[in-house]
């Protein structure tokens, strides 16, 4: 599993950690062990300037998924065949609001983060009731299992 993790954010951030999360995620979901994922860590100028060109709306975001391949989760016994997955743009400066407001750690919620935009490079969406009920339970579980592992 290749994950790239670039912090051009200012902010710190223990890329080991996040390398990590995204490899626990990738082979919770079966993913192929020779596919390839990006992270980058982004400040607010960077991410508002990807968040008006990707989604025309202004201002910074917290996570924004760009798919590559368009992989999808693997099922028992088959993975995913490889490919480039995507990548991954996370703005620490906008989760630092998000975590104060959830009651945990910058860290945790940019784990958090970062699990989201997995998922949506893997195909799952929240537009929908059910598809969010399905997306944020399989999040929550797969945050939860990968921090109870640290």
């Amino acid at each position: 599993m290749s994950i790239e993790v670039n912090n051009e954010s200012g902010f710190e951030v223990d890329e080991a950690e996040f390398a990590a999360i995204g490899r626990f995620v990738l082979d919770s979901m079966r993913v192929h062990p020779q596919s390839e994922l990006s992270l980058i860590f982004v400040d607010t100028t960077v991410m508002s300037d990807l968040h008006v060109q990707w989604m025309d709306e202004p201002g910074p975001t917290d996570v924004l998924s760009f798919p590559m391949d368009e992989l999808r989760p693997g099922r028992d016994g088959d993975v995913t065949p490889p490919g480039m997955l995507g990548d991954i743009v996370l703005c620490p400066e906008v989760a630092v609001t998000q975590a104060k407001a959830a009651g945990h750690s910058t860290t945790e919620e940019l784990l958090l983060l970062t699990t989201h935009g997995i998922l949506h490079l893997l195909g799952y969406d929240h537009a929908e009731p059910e598809e969010e009920k399905e997306m944020f339970a399989l999040q929550r579980k797969l945050l939860l299992t990968f921090l109870a592992t640290r």
